[in-house]
């Protein structure tokens, strides 16, 4: 269950970013947070591909910053702004901002929760015997 809501998040992430830039290829400036949006909207694709296969605990780490990268901007963004980008400086209540930090603080909390379980399952000895 933890894994299908992981890649719903990360296509969600993926999606409310690909809407935020006016679809693809979009135009969001200046040129590096364009690039960045294209980097997070892969990011979360991948992330999502690999939680559906054996690679889960990679794409549980990819999730992360799936989920992180984009609060990071959003703070920045918002506060000081960022280089020739200050549009959004003091825009805390933007409803696509909002209901992206919603689905980012979801899948970072799973993500962080289901890499502890993945430390704990390696690190815990085999049922049964030391």
């Amino acid at each position: 269950m933890a894994r299908l809501v992981g890649i719903v998040a990360c296509l969600a992430v993926a999606a409310i970013h690909v809407i935020d830039q006016g679809g693809v290829p979009g135009t969001k400036g200046p040129q590096y947070v364009q690039i960045s949006y294209y980097a997070l909207e892969i990011a979360g694709v991948v992330a999502a591909v690999l939680l559906l296969t054996s690679r889960a605990r990679v794409g549980w780490l990819l999730s992360l910053g799936v989920a992180a990268g984009p609060i990071v901007g959003y703070v920045l963004s918002r506060g000081p702004g960022m280089p020739d980008y200050t549009d959004d400086i003091g825009n805390w209540t933007e409803p696509l901002g909002v209901a992206s930090l919603v689905v980012e603080g979801i899948l970072l909390i799973l993500a962080a929760v289901s890499l502890r379980w993945y430390a704990s399952s390696v690190n815990s000895p085999a049922p049964g015997g030391r």
